[in-house]
């Protein structure tokens, strides 16, 4: 059962990081764009802003739940690195439990921040609701907390280039 959960988050892991990597990539095709029509052209496009922000987000939420899990994310070890084994031990799971409660939190009050939004629009794209530009907030909670729970079940996942080596030779067989 471990293995497959595993199995599974490397899925999600790859997905996240995909998500994560298109968003950033069109935001950078994007931004560029805005700069020519409003310079070279000299009539700006009322889009390329905004829809560089709603990509922000996506990359924000997607590629901070992928950071979490390949253990990339900021972090001040001094402390913990002078702490005896089982100090450490302990440290890490008040840590999983904080980072549970933030990925809850997201979901929750993301939810509630999505429901709250849906029936508004957006003026550059009057046909997306605003509701559904604050959807990656509780959806990369959701991935954190997955992420969450197979580090604390699990551990912290493999090195991440044996893990997606691992599923895809699983795909294989």
């Amino acid at each position: 059962m471990r293995e497959l959960y595993a199995r599974l988050m490397a899925r999600l892991y790859r997905a996240s990081i995909w998500i994560a990597g298109i968003a950033i990539v069109v935001m950078t095709l994007v931004i560029p764009w805005g700069v020519f029509t409003r310079y070279v052209l000299g009539t700006g496009s009322e889009w390329p802003e905004p829809l560089a922000i709603l990509l922000m987000i996506i990359f924000t939420f997607f590629g901070a739940a992928a950071c979490y899990r390949a253990n990339a994310h900021i972090s001040v070890a001094l402390f913990r690195d002078m702490l005896p084994p089982p100090a450490r031990a302990a440290l890490a799971m008040v840590v999983d439990l904080l980072m549970a409660l933030l990925a809850l939190f997201m979901i929750v009050w993301g939810a509630r921040l999505v429901e709250a939004t849906w029936h508004q629009s957006i003026a550059e794209f009057p046909w997306l609701p605003v509701g559904a530009s604050y959807m990656p907030l509780p959806l990369g909670g959701i991935v954190t907390l997955l992420f969450i729970v197979e580090h604390a079940w699990i551990g912290p996942a493999r090195d991440l280039a044996e893990a997606l080596a691992a599923d895809a030779a699983t795909e294989l067989d």
